[in-house]
């Protein structure tokens, strides 16, 4: 008979910790116990600094995938929290998913998900406070479904106005995407920099996009709160300022970096 979990973290304690630099990790999905981290490297994706390639781009401008945020938070963690071939994921436990799940109730956590039909293929989740969001894990069922995913994390968090997309660790594939390490001294004083709210909080800026798209507008306009992001002049990646889709105006938002 397995004994009863420990009750989840405080919300408090948890954002405390994102404030410190430190966040939770467990060593298997069973453990009752938690320990709290500290890199002495962090991982940072620098928002203009996101390599966004021509086929990844290709596919957010063709809606290969359905994207929304915060619409199935719960089904992300558990899919994150899942076996993988590298095994990757099993410091989710129970009672870490319990806090995170807490933590997104009080409107702290936040994911982005892509659906084939009204089937999850792929997604992301993480902890969101001041101008800094923490990428926690991802996951994948098909082809570049964690890569749109991420994609879109990044032009929403440039479109509300965020400052910092910390990793936590360095992985080949964040840096292909355009990661870098840094010492952790330097990743404290980033997150003391980004102090304050952002002009929109993600769901607000992923509703602006919808409603862009829906207005046929581009990228730079039907951000009522002025986060959007300028389509840059004399270029033409085939999108033209009346965009009618959300994937259209989150490609069209990379033409200025990639």
């Amino acid at each position: 008979m397995s004994l009863p979990l420990p009750p989840p973290i405080p919300v408090e304690t948890l954002l405390l910790a994102y404030r410190s630099g430190i966040f939770p990790m467990a060593e298997e999905r069973d453990d009752p116990e938690v320990m709290w981290i500290e890199p002495r490297m962090r991982a940072i994706l620098p928002l203009e600094g996101f390599r966004c390639s021509s086929s990844l781009r290709k596919a957010i401008r063709q809606d290969r995938f359905r994207v929304t945020v915060d619409a199935a938070f719960a089904q992300v963690i558990r899919a994150c929290s899942g076996p993988r071939e590298d095994n990757d994921g099993c410091w989710i436990s129970h009672r870490i998913e319990a806090s995170y799940t807490a933590l997104h109730h009080a409107g702290h956590a936040h994911s982005v998900e892509c659906w084939r039909g009204d089937t999850l293929v792929g997604g992301l989740y993480g902890v969101a406070f001041d101008r800094v969001f923490c990428g926690e894990s991802m996951f994948t069922y098909t082809d570049n479904a964690s890569k749109v995913a991420l994609a879109w994390l990044v032009a929403l968090m440039r479109r509300a106005g965020y400052q910092v997309l910390d990793c936590q660790f360095m992985t080949g594939h964040l840096a292909s995407l355009g990661a870098v390490e840094i010492p952790q001294a330097r990743y404290l004083d980033l997150i003391a920099a980004a102090r304050g709210e952002p002009a929109l909080t993600l769901p607000r800026a992923y509703a602006s996009v919808s409603a862009a798209a829906g207005a046929g507008l581009g990228v730079g306009a039907g951000a009522a709160d002025g986060a959007g992001v300028a389509a840059p002049a004399g270029r033409d990646d085939g999108v033209a300022a009346g965009a009618s889709s959300p994937g259209k105006l989150i490609a069209q938002s990379f033409t200025q970096t990639s």
